[in-house]
């Protein structure tokens, strides 16, 4: 699943985790560090998985990071995220409503 969002041309890295849903099972959440002078559109990274991945590894929410957590020998930090979880900057592909989002750096 990552490599499938990272594969978008404005995404120069991105982790995948579960988040607990409201409704039943876990719901799939990326962190995504943007390319540098590149600015996300999630609506258009979420077309983009939608091509590349089955339904239901589709991201429902998505948050753009100035950059992801890494352990001493450079692995995401992935219980980080999940403990952040969703925060008010996180897009949610179910809400219809979207936030700023940041330009990568650079």
């Amino acid at each position: 699943m990552e490599s499938a969002v990272r594969s978008h041309p404005a995404v120069a890295d991105a982790a995948a985790f579960p988040v607990a849903s409201e409704l039943a099972e876990d719901e799939v959440m990326v962190a995504v560090l943007p390319r540098p002078g590149s600015v996300l559109d999630p609506h258009d990274l979420v077309r983009h998985c939608e091509r590349e991945l089955p339904a239901f590894a589709v991201p429902r929410f998505i948050e753009t990071v100035p950059e992801l957590p890494l352990t001493e020998t450079g692995k995401v930090r992935k219980t980080v995220l999940r403990e952040r979880g969703v925060t008010a900057d996180t897009w949610d592909r179910t809400a219809g409503v979207s936030p700023v989002v940041r330009p990568g750096p650079g």
